[in-house]
């Protein structure tokens, strides 16, 4: 099975090649658009600026490859921020997979820190990627933007308000946390999207 990342100027990509070695899949990591369109699976993780991503992903026609791509895709923390229609972050219009605003946590107390960091208990509906997490998953979160839940949220998380921690739609899947980062919990969700 041929596994690829999406190789653009999001940082942290690097942990999630390393999560996947360790489920002994040794992945690709390209922006050619022939490696990633002949993949099984793509990966498209990152962590960063949501305009200055778009920005590197448009200059190479990676936001309509993405787009287009038809097998399983799994957007990872920034990555599924990208996938939705409009960020707040830098007022980017993003690939629009899912039909969302990305939003900005604005704290309505003093304990409410943004970014938003650290542990938090994921809430999960019935999905293939979701499966066998066992009683009250717990998962590594860092960021400041959310996507509100909507229709194609498959797990949420609380963090000032209730958010997308998960979504699928067709091909598409995504999570806000780091699985890569997130012990067990995260590697069976990595896990169970190499078995779609």
């Amino acid at each position: 099975m041929q596994v690829a990342i999406v190789k653009y100027n999001a940082g942290n990509i690097y942990s999630v090649v390393n999560a996947l070695k360790r489920l002994g899949i040794e992945p690709m990591l390209t922006d050619d658009a022939e490696l990633l369109m002949k993949a099984d699976k793509v990966l498209f993780p990152g962590q960063g600026h949501a305009g200055e991503a778009m920005d590197y992903l448009r200059a190479r026609k990676l936001d309509l490859l993405i787009r287009d791509l038809k097998q399983p895709v799994f957007g990872i923390c920034v990555g599924q921020q990208l996938l939705c229609r409009h960020s707040e972050e830098g007022d980017t219009e993003c690939i629009g997979i899912f039909d969302a605003e990305v939003k900005r946590f604005q704290p309505e107390r003093h304990e409410d820190k943004v970014p938003c960091m650290g542990w938090n208990e994921l809430q999960v509906t019935e999905n293939p990627i979701l499966k066998n997490l066992g009683e009250h998953p717990y998962v590594y979160f860092v960021h400041s933007y959310y996507v509100p839940v909507c229709n194609e949220t498959i797990a949420t998380a609380d963090y000032i308000l209730p958010y997308s921690a998960s979504m699928h739609k067709d091909n598409f899947y995504t999570c806000q946390f780091h699985p890569e980062k997130s012990g067990k919990v995260g590697e069976q969700i990595i896990k169970n999207f190499i078995d779609l």
